[in-house]
């Protein structure tokens, strides 16, 4: 819980998203603070597979992928569409959209 804390504080000191072009777009910072993000883990994906989780424009398969998160890996979870999350992750600050089936650890 400290861990993922400490995380979120980072998050909230770290500049805003970069102007990503995100297809469904989502709030990630309202007046310097989180706008109702929590935080996940990166977890259960397969190192005998792809060992990523792709990071796209919108919340579905169909959207363009626009990164990769591997197991371990924080995120800040802003937004929700079904079983995908809005996140926001990495220094520099990146957005966009992933599959729940590999957050685990929610705080937030």
């Amino acid at each position: 819980m400290k861990t993922m804390t400490a995380f979120l504080t980072m998050m909230m000191m770290a500049p805003a998203a970069s102007a990503q072009q995100l297809d469904v777009p989502f709030e990630v910072l309202e007046d310097g603070e989180m706008a109702g993000c929590g935080g996940a883990q990166v977890m259960g994906l397969d190192p005998n597979g792809d060992g990523f989780l792709s990071v796209r424009t919108g919340p579905g398969s169909d959207y363009r992928k626009i990164g990769e998160l591997y197991n371990g890996d924080r995120v800040g979870t802003c937004a929700r569409s079904g079983q995908w999350y809005g996140v926001v992750y990495g220094n520099p600050q990146r957005v966009g959209w992933v599959h729940g089936n590999w957050l685990g650890n929610f705080a937030g």
